[in-house]
Order: structure tokens, then C-alpha cells, then sequence
């Protein structure tokens, strides 16, 4: 899959998803918001209507799927019942594991490292960062859980919680245009 997409689903943390894109927007990164529905209208968890970039036909048939590279990214907010709202979703847990297979990067905060990445056959060895409570799920996957705010490990980027979602974006922005971009948009923050 080519770009930088967000997926989001009913229940989905408006802070984490909506944080990141202003990030990655803020960088010059062209990340589309995608509705997993065939509405691009999503509630948060905090029952706040979210109009996405596309709804999951559109994201079908515009998006170019094939080799990708580690600068294409999925990204994965939390949220509850958003993070299990993605992962019941076979077709984006089908699109996602082939993602991962050819290079391509993952990134999910909160609940979603484990719900959703969680999905992935194995996670060995990878250092991972999550809500607190999420733990186990990305240890039971081989994963190494580390109370940290956000941790990157090659294609996979995590981070722990709404408060941590600035850091998170940054974390997406530096992998995909570099450090010099990320500190430049976290001066203009004033951070």
C-alpha cells in the first residue's frame, strides 16, 4: 500500500487520531483519514462526528496496493471499542498483515498495539509501548513490552495514550520526512 493513511471506526480516540494528522499535515505528509464504513462519517469514543478523507470503497479503489516502502505507514488510533471495531475488520487486518510482510511501516497508540497490531501472527522481539491494561496482548505475540511514551522498532511505532499523541505524530513524521521536518513543526508548536 502506498501513502500515509489513519484508519478510524466507531469508538476511535479523537485526541490520538486527530492529533497525529495535525502533525503529519504540519510536515507537508499528504495522510488521508479513511472510514472503515461505506460512510465517511465516524464517531469518537467521546461521541464526537468525525468526517473522514475517504470511506473504506473509496480508500479501495484509489489507493495503489503492491510493494511498498517503510515510509508508507498505516496508522491505528485507540480508543475503545475503536481499536476492536478495527481489528473485527478482516479486510483492513488482510491489508495491514500484507502491509507489514512487504516492508511497510505500522503505527498505533493506545489500545490499538495490542487490539489491532496484536492481530499480526507474531510480534517477536519487538519493543512495544501501549495503554496501560494492553500489556499482556503484545506479550502473548512475542513482544517486549516497555512502559515508555512512545517506542519505534524498525516498521512498527508505537506509543501509550492520548498524552503521548504529539510525540507519536512526530514519531510518524520523522520516519517519514525526516528529523530536520519534525523538529521544525515541533518549534512551531513551541515544544
Amino acid at each position: 500500500m502506498k501513502g500515509t493513511y489513519i484508519f478510524l471506526a466507531d469508538g476511535f480516540e479523537v485526541t490520538e487520531a486527530l492529533t497525529t494528522v495535525n502533525m503529519l499535515r504540519r510536515g507537508g505528509v499528504n495522510v488521508k483519514t479513511v472510514s472503515i464504513y461505506d460512510d465517511r462519517i465516524v464517531t469518537s469514543s467521546n461521541r464526537i462526528p468525525v468526517v473522514a478523507d475517504m470511506a473504506f470503497g473509496e480508500f479501495r479503489a484509489s489507493t495503489s496496493f503492491g510493494p511498498c516502502l517503510p515510509t508508507d505507514v498505516m496508522i491505528f488510533p485507540g480508543g475503545m471499542p475503536g481499536s476492536s471495531n478495527l481489528a473485527a475488520f478482516p479486510k483492513l487486518m488482510d491489508i495491514m498483515q500484507k502491509h507489514y510482510e512487504e516492508g511497510g511501516t505500522l503505527a498505533a497508540i493506545c489500545a490499538a498495539p495490542g487490539v489491532v497490531l496484536g492481530q499480526l501472527p507474531s510480534l517477536e522481539g519487538r519493543r512495544m509501548t501501549c495503554y496501560d491494561g494492553f500489556e499482556d496482548m503484545l506479550r502473548s505475540k512475542g513482544a517486549e513490552y516497555v512502559r515508555e511514551g512512545v517506542v519505534v522498532d524498525g516498521n512498527i511505532i508505537t506509543g501509550r495514550g492520548p498524552g503521548w499523541a504529539v510525540e507519536f505524530g512526530l514519531a510518524i513524521l520523522t520516519l517519514i520526512k525526516g528529523q530536520e521536518t519534525a523538529d521544525r513543526v515541533k518549534a512551531g508548536l513551541m515544544l
